[in-house]
């Protein structure tokens, strides 16, 4: 208790100390308030109406709260009588009418006044060219000097002035020069380069982005107010250029986005317009390469001089301007070129020029180490957009997948072991193209369409196209195991939803692409040998007919569904032993499902049309229908054993967790049951007794009934005798509404006789057993 009661001691005197501390400083707030109060000529607060902290008299240990209440409550009553906000003003629109915006309304009138004032002249003769642009410049230079003279006291109001006169001796410059001729080409530039110099040395000393914008930017509007529909487009491209490098000069200095904006949109609206309506191939191709090449390097070099410069963070937009400007260029520099025969075969170079490009401007930026990375990582996107679009406009097929693969491959595995995002980001779109062109490829190498042609046939496996698939896969397989070694230190991390797509994504390709790769080859392998096959066969009105051997065809379709189910249990087998990934057999299951059901429904199909050939060969003074067509029945039932031996080898495997016993059963028996049918058809038909195969399966459906009781009962499986039950019925049915129709008496007689005798041993087991499904039945 003791030492409870110094502890408390030493809390309170810290508290008093602090209470007078406080209490000073709201006598030296009162002291503040008073001097301002003075200085404002208010009198200043009665020493009466001045709130101090009453002082904390000694405290009991009984009371150890009354100091904070005091506190709290001296907080409360300090009088904070501080001079009050002043209040925001509203804009005042008047002003803001009348300063600013009035006269640029004023200056660009006036222009406006005076293009139309110059036209009317020319067009109605009223003085003569010399006079016109005398008076022109006269006019210019005159307000030029207002606007100098008014620059001290009216600085906005001398900007607006100043943008108006050099718009005016823009168009007088250029109107002189491509109207009247008067002056020569020489003068002219270099009267249009000592106007933008000055505008933008102007604009630099004023720092006013309005001189820059009517000077320079409304001097676009110039030759049209001025034109006569003479057409000189080369001096009209060559004012424009002389325009947009005064941007860049204010670029270097300012980055003025309006400026920027509006001079990038006029000068590429202007040459598109002219493109579309008047470009003439014979008359305008290198005047209609080089300036859109002189446009482009000036944009791009004012978009970075600032950036580069003044090392500014760049944003969305100029994101999309610096795009605008690269795709635009390039979109123009390929329709002029697609269009020209001469130059039509170097489209590929003219790509990848841009990239080299875009590839010379990244390397000062990667070198000065202040800059914006990300400035640097849009350059290096642009080198690696064009280079893979240079790959399809130079090359078609194969070569174009494989240098996506590549290139795909390649920025992976920066991305991911260097730990540079971009890269990996961009890989992924360099994926999905590399996939889909390959795909292309497939629908038009091996297309039914193109394998007609016996010209277009190639050895299976030892071809070019199988090549590329491979190709293809060794790319996609050194992605997958980059990524499988450094899982755990991505250079980026994705939401949940992408980073699972990407998981699966690329493993997804991988097995598509090495399925239908072989998938593929065995296709074209038996078309090309349909397409071979075709012969002249003379009818029986002396016509000639072209008939083809279709039992290719059902080998197509049988050796596909082989491959298929082989390659399921291949997979099964691999991640049996290796993976081990579950989400992944269950997706392997599903397929062997799938794969099983299209054996049972087209497979078998094809094999007993195969029988028919065999039994009945259509034509066999042209084709020889040999014993395979038997054989491959057999084959085919390898590979379904296989299937379901992969499934049931998933059943014991621990990591899949999940039972699926009923499932395999259903899939198991009726695939067997399905087979064994088509089998007794089949055998019943080599035999010669094909009319009897309605007695043979009902007996037979019967029988296996039976069977599956007996199994049922065996393995403790209420669902497999369910299941007999059913097929039992189904062939009572059968008997009872088809078979009783088309049988005869003795074989009416023979499948009743086994029917009943089945469903006698079938309730004598139910009997015999019952104890043992009354024990599972409990259980």
């Amino acid at each position: 208790m003791a030492e409870n009661h110094e502890k408390l001691d030493a809390l309170l005197k810290k508290l008093e100390a602090l209470m007078e501390k406080q209490e000073a400083f709201s006598k030296e707030v009162k002291a503040l308030q008073n001097e301002i109060h003075h200085l404002k000529g208010s009198n200043p607060i009665p020493a009466e109406n001045q709130r101090t902290t009453p002082t904390p008299s000694a405290q009991s240990p009984k009371t150890p709260l009354r100091p904070f209440r005091q506190a709290k409550k001296a907080t409360a009553d300090m009088d904070w009588d501080l001079p009050p906000k002043p209040k925001k003003s509203k804009t005042d629109f008047e002003k803001f009418i009348g300063e600013n915006l009035a006269n640029k309304i004023g200056i660009i009138i006036v222009v406006i006044g005076v293009a139309i004032g110059a036209k009317y002249t020319i067009d109605n003769q009223l003085i003569g060219p010399l006079t016109r642009i005398i008076m022109g410049y006269v006019v210019g230079i005159g307000l030029l000097g207002v606007a100098i003279k008014l620059k001290e006291k009216y600085e906005n109001f001398s900007a607006v002035l100043l943008s108006g006169a050099m718009a005016i001796l823009y168009f007088i410059t250029f109107a002189a020069f491509s109207f009247y001729g008067l002056i020569g080409l020489s003068l002219t530039f270099a009267l249009m380069v000592i106007f933008t110099a000055f505008t933008v040395l102007a604009a630099l000393h004023y720092n006013k982005q309005v001189i820059a914008h009517i000077g320079l930017v409304g001097a676009y509007a110039v030759p049209f107010l001025l034109s006569d529909g003479s057409g000189n487009v080369k001096i009209l491209f060559a004012y424009m250029a002389i325009i947009n490098l005064g941007i860049l000069s204010i670029a270097i200095k300012k980055y003025w986005k309006a400026l920027y904006y509006s001079a990038f949109g006029l000068t590429w609206l202007i040459y598109l317009v002219w493109f579309l309506i008047d470009y003439a191939q014979a008359e305008h191709f290198g005047l209609a390469l080089t300036f859109p090449s002189l446009f482009f390097v000036i944009f791009y070099l004012a978009f970075l001089a600032y950036k580069f410069l003044q090392r500014e963070q760049f944003s969305s937009s100029d994101i999309i301007m610096l795009l605008s400007n690269a795709f635009i260029y390039y979109g123009l520099g390929y329709a002029i070129l697609s269009n020209h025969t001469e130059t039509a075969h170097f489209l590929g170079l003219f790509t990848l020029a841009n990239a080299v490009i875009h590839f010379i401007v990244s390397v000062p930026i990667y070198r000065r180490k202040q800059a914006d990375r990300n400035l640097f990582f849009l350059a290096i996107g642009l080198v690696i957009t064009f280079i893979t679009l240079a790959f399809p406009v130079q090359w078609d097929g194969n070569w174009v997948t494989l240098l996506w693969t590549s290139e795909a491959a390649l920025l992976f595995w920066i991305g991911r072991t260097k730990r540079v995002a971009f890269y990996e980001k961009l890989s992924y779109p360099l994926m999905v193209i590399a996939f889909f062109s390959l795909i292309h490829d497939w629908s038009i190498v091996y297309g039914a369409y193109f394998l007609e042609e016996e010209a277009n046939h190639f050895s299976p496996l030892l071809n070019i196209h199988f090549l590329s698939s491979m190709l293809f896969l060794v790319g996609f397989g050194w992605i997958y195991q980059v990524q499988a070694n450094t899982s755990s230190s991505p250079a980026w991390k994705p939401s949940y939803g992408t980073a699972k797509l990407l998981a699966f994504g690329i493993p997804a390709v991988l097995l598509f692409t090495t399925y239908y790769a072989f998938l593929a080859e065995i296709n074209a392998y038996w078309q090309q040998l349909y397409v071979i096959s075709e012969v002249e066969m003379k009818s029986a009105m002396d016509t000639i007919e072209m008939f083809r051997n279709e039992d290719l065809i059902k080998f197509k379709i049988i050796w596909g569904i082989n491959y298929t189910l082989f390659f399921l249990t291949g997979l099964a087998f691999l991640n049996g032993k290796k993976y081990r990934n579950r989400s992944l057999a269950w997706t392997n299951l599903t397929l062997i499902g799938l794969a099983l059901l299209m054996f049972l429904s087209g497979g078998l199909y094809a094999l007993s049309e195969l029988r028919v050939s065999y039994l009945a060969p259509p034509h066999p003074e042209y084709i020889e229908y040999g014993v395979r067509n038997i054989l491959v029945r057999y084959f085919s039932f390898i590979f379904v054993a296989l299937a379901l031996g992969a499934a049931f080898a998933y059943q014991k495997m621990p990591f899949m967790k999940k039972s699926f016993d009923m499932a395999f059963d259903f899939g198991l028996h009726l695939t067997l049951i399905w087979t064994l049918s088509s089998e007794l058809i089949h055998w019943m038909d080599m035999a010669g007794w094909s009319r009897q195969y309605k007695l043979g399966l009902s007996i037979f459906w019967g029988v296996y009934a039976l069977v599956l009781i007996g199994i049922g009962i065996w393995k403790n499986k209420k669902y497999l005798r369910i299941s007999a039950i059913v097929l039992f019925g189904l062939t009572l049915l059968k008997l009872f509404f088809y078979d009783i129709i088309h049988l005869d008496t003795i074989a009416k007689t023979i499948v009743f006789v086994s029917l009943g005798i089945l469903l006698l041993i079938i309730s004598f087991l139910y009997n015999k057993f019952k104890h043992l499904i009354a024990d599972e039945t409990n259980h």
